[in-house]
């Protein structure tokens, strides 16, 4: 990116609500459909980390759109081969890293550079509907045609026209080892981090799903149930994902250092319901944030040599899980998962595993279909 940027984006935070918006840094104004596009997703109910990122993905477009030069209305005049060319080039643009710091060797993965134009081509459709002059985008028209199925129903297929995007790269998280965990736990210097690891560990919540819990609402003492509910005004911005309600059960001992935990900061939890707070320095007593937990997951890391994210843990939940039997519905069911396909693919399971459960298959059912009679 050129040293000078037009564009930033910038927040105000009314109560617990904070919003989003963008500044033309050159004439200090608020650039007007970005920043009402980001507003209507607030009252929209999107969750803050979808819009913070819509925020940067507009910024960055209209950083790019400085750099060409061009202006919105004259993406819209654009043919169909040039309006697809025109955003294959911001991929590539994003893909080499010119939205970001210079000295940032930070790898700009495909995936991401996909969701940030997804977030812009949102933000079309969107002034589309405020400004009926400007038409509609040739690459996110639809073309049309029928198609007749096995038993005669005519069906309309619809194909996007747009086709650019880059191939995202196959997501290799591991899950986390159980050796691993109990050196980090080990390491850790207070027991609020411990919990928090536990918790991670023996419910498969979402990061943001545990920061938000609430331990006066939210935890069952006598039956040792920890609850998820999606709440909007979460004041560290923790959110469940989905505005779905669950609960885990986790065990005797997690429970008995859950209540240890509750003791040892009373005084400063006593003033507010959140489980998970900051428990030194001027923020004591306020709710611990995601970027505190990836920090002290930093700091672990550098002490012991392990790589340990909270996503790890989530899928060390799930294959733990799975090995112990449990049908793949219930850990949907407890991961939070809408489909079973993403569930599926949070399971280490390898080809050595397949080809060991159709080997033992074939050995329990090794006359399926009479092939020796067929000799």
């Amino acid at each position: 990116m050129s040293a000078v940027r037009r564009y930033k984006v910038e927040t105000l935070v009314e109560g617990t609500v904070k919003y989003y918006f963008i500044r033309d840094c050159e004439t200090l104004d608020i650039v007007y459909f970005p920043s009402k596009y980001l507003k209507y997703k607030i009252k929209s109910h999107r969750s803050p980390n979808t819009v913070k990122r819509a925020a940067f993905a507009i910024c960055y477009y209209l950083e790019y759109l400085k750099e060409i030069p061009m202006e919105i209305p004259q993406v819209y005049e654009l043919d169909l081969e040039k309006q697809n060319d025109h955003f294959v080039n911001f991929l590539y643009w994003l893909k080499a890293g010119n939205h970001t710091e210079k000295n940032n060797l930070k790898v700009i993965h495909n995936g991401t550079c996909n969701a940030y134009l997804e977030d812009v081509f949102r933000f079309f459709l969107y002034i589309e509907g405020m400004d009926e002059q400007l038409g509609s985008l040739k690459v996110l028209s639809y073309n049309y045609h029928f198609a007749v199925n096995a038993v005669g129903v005519k069906k309309k297929l619809r194909f996007q026209a747009f086709k650019g995007y880059l191939q995202p790269e196959e997501r290799n998280v591991r899950p986390a080892e159980q050796d691993e965990i109990i050196t980090i736990l080990q390491a850790c210097t207070n027991c609020r981090d411990q919990l928090l690891i536990l918790l991670l560990a023996e419910t498969g919540f979402r990061i943001g799903e545990i920061l938000g819990v609430d331990y006066v609402h939210d935890i069952d003492y006598q039956h040792h149930l920890v609850g998820v509910y999606f709440r909007e005004d979460n004041e560290n911005e923790a959110r469940a994902k989905n505005a779905e309600y669950r609960k885990a059960k986790i065990s005797n001992d997690t429970f008995e250092f859950l209540m240890y935990y509750l003791a040892e900061y009373r005084e400063l939890l006593q003033h507010q319901n959140y489980l998970f707070i900051n428990i030194t320095g001027n923020t004591a007593g306020q709710p611990l944030k995601v970027n505190s937990v990836y920090d002290m997951l930093g700091r672990m890391e550098k002490k012991t040599g392990i790589d340990l994210t909270p996503h790890m843990l989530r899928r060390y939940f799930a294959n733990m899980r799975r090995k112990d039997g449990w049908r793949l519905e219930l850990i949907q069911q407890a991961l939070g998962h809408k489909h079973l396909d993403t569930t599926i693919r949070y399971l280490n399971i390898i080809d050595d595993e397949l080809i060991e459960a159709s080997q033992e298959f074939y050995e329990k059912h090794s006359a399926l279909y009479g092939v020796k009679e067929l000799l």
